[in-house]
């Protein structure tokens, strides 16, 4: 959650570790407040990261774009993010989603049932927040948790409480938009045929959040890509989300048909430039 109008975040494009840490330092110099790893099957492990990142910084917001919560035990998932904001001294966000499926991604064997690894992802999140609270019971359907006799849990309470989740969901999906209401922010997917994404369907989600009650200060969370050699134009594209009632703005490379390198050099870049403030 946040108390400004709008936040600006950077979810890093890859690479190795070093390199990764390299760009979070950048970040933080050039005024980005927030600072965003994102997982895959077998790669650089966004928790380690980010651990390294806290230690290295002092203020931007650590987190990953987005976390597969069925495809994770919820209880360690809970331990690493407490563990990451007591290290960053309340710094930690985590992003959820069902996790995707597909044939550019490692084939690891995980649940294909979309039903199913929905219903993981909302006992997922409540585990979570559980344990985070000081519980140490936890019954669902698809996870139980239950404390052992060592009273390890007081050790990693986080800093925050709770630590912000942020939850992947899809517009207009009623099932989905309410999963989202879990957490204390949304990250939408707005499924709209024939056109793409504009602000006025960040205010309609706005209105739907009010109208069901979400949780005071809701963030509300974007990717997208703004120029580095023209902040100005890049002020002028975020303003129209910030006014429409987006909280963060994440830059990404996304959209850059090249190699990795060239989209590190391209982040590195913007990076540098600092984030488009309005």
């Amino acid at each position: 959650m946040t108390d400004s109008p709008i936040r600006y975040g950077a979810i890093l494009p890859g690479g190795t570790a070093p390199e990764q840490l390299e760009q979070a330092e950048l970040a933080e110099r050039a005024g980005w407040d927030g600072v965003f790893s994102w997982e895959t099957g077998y790669g650089v492990d966004p928790w380690t990261l980010l651990a390294a990142i806290a230690a290295r910084t002092s203020r931007v917001r650590l987190g990953t774009i987005l976390t597969p919560l069925p495809f994770r035990r919820p209880w360690k998932l809970a331990s690493q993010v407490a563990t990451l904001d007591q290290l960053s001294g309340g710094r930690a966000v985590v992003a959820v989603g069902v996790g995707a499926l597909g044939a550019e991604l490692p084939d690891t064997g995980e649940e294909p049932d979309l039903k199913t690894r929905a219903a993981r992802l909302d006992e997922g999140i409540d585990l979570m927040q559980t344990v985070w609270a000081g519980g140490d019971k936890y019954e669902g359907e698809h996870y139980r948790y239950h404390g052992g006799q060592f009273d390890v849990g007081a050790m990693v309470q986080p800093v925050q409480q709770p630590i912000p989740i942020w939850v992947a969901a899809r517009w207009p999906r009623p099932k989905s938009l309410r999963r989202a209401l879990r957490g204390q922010g949304i990250l939408p997917e707005f499924i709209i045929e024939g056109r793409e994404q504009e602000p006025g369907d960040v205010r309609a989600l706005r209105a739907w959040l009010a109208e069901h009650d979400a949780p005071a200060g809701m963030d509300v969370v974007l990717d997208g890509e703004t120029p580095a050699d023209d902040l100005a134009a890049a002020a002028t594209q975020v303003k129209a989300w910030a006014d429409a009632g987006l909280t963060w703005w994440l830059e990404s490379r996304w959209g850059m048909p090249d190699t990795q390198q060239e989209r590190i050099r391209a982040m590195t870049e913007r990076l540098a430039a600092g984030p488009p403030k309005l």
